[in-house]
C-alpha cells in the first residue's frame, strides 16, 4: 500500500487516499485504487462509486493520468491532471494540482481542457513564467500521446483484480 497525497494549493486542501503499487521504475509509479465517494461528471464521462482508478505518477513530468475504469474493466475515459512533477517515496506519492486538466474520452477522440479559469487565477503566468512554460508543454505532450494511443492511453479493456482495504 502507499498513501496518494494531491495537494491544492489554491483550495488550501490535501485530498489522501490509499492505493496498491501495480508498477514501479526509477521515474514513475502506477497504482490501483476504488472511487469510494460520490458521482463526479467530468463531462466527457462520470467517475461513479466502485469505479477503479489506474493513476500514473511521474517524477519527470508535469503531469499525473488517470485511467477510469467501470468494476467490469471497461475504460470510461482517462482524466489528466497537470502538476509540478511527483514526489514518490516507498509509503507516499506527493503531488501538486495546478488547476489544469485534461479530460479524454474512451474512444479517445474528444479532449477538453478544463479549469484554464482556475489555473489563471493563480497568476502562475506571471509569477513563475518557466512552469506555465513547463505546463504548456506538457498539454501538447499529452495530446500527442492521446492522439498516438501511447500508454497509458491505450484503448484495449484492463481487468485490474483490487485489493480491497478494511
Amino acid at each position: 500500500m502507499i498513501e496518494v497525497r494531491l495537494i491544492k494549493p489554491a483550495k488550501g486542501q490535501t485530498i489522501r487516499y490509499p492505493a496498491t503499487v501495480i508498477e514501479r521504475d526509477e521515474r514513475s509509479v502506477t497504482v490501483c485504487a476504488e472511487w469510494r465517494l460520490g458521482p463526479v461528471d467530468l463531462g466527457l464521462f462520470s467517475i461513479e462509486p466502485g469505479d477503479t482508478l489506474i493513476e500514473t505518477f511521474y517524477t519527470d513530468r508535469w503531469y499525473n493520468i488517470f485511467r477510469v475504469q467501470r468494476p467490469d474493466g471497461a475504460i470510461r475515459g482517462w482524466y489528466c491532471n497537470l502538476a509540478r512533477p511527483a514526489r514518490i517515496g516507498e509509503t507516499a506519492i506527493e503531488t501538486e494540482d495546478l488547476e489544469i486538466d485534461l479530460i479524454v474520452s474512451a474512444d479517445r477522440l474528444q479532449i477538453e481542457l478544463v479549469d484554464l479559469a482556475e489555473y489563471e487565477a493563480r497568476g502562475i503566468a506571471q509569477t513563475d513564467p518557466a512552469t506555465d512554460a513547463a505546463l504548456h508543454t506538457a498539454i501538447a505532450e499529452l495530446r500527442d500521446l492521446i492522439a498516438r494511443g501511447e500508454a497509458p492511453f491505450a484503448a484495449e479493456r484492463v481487468a485490474v483484480q483490487m485489493i480491497k482495504q478494511a
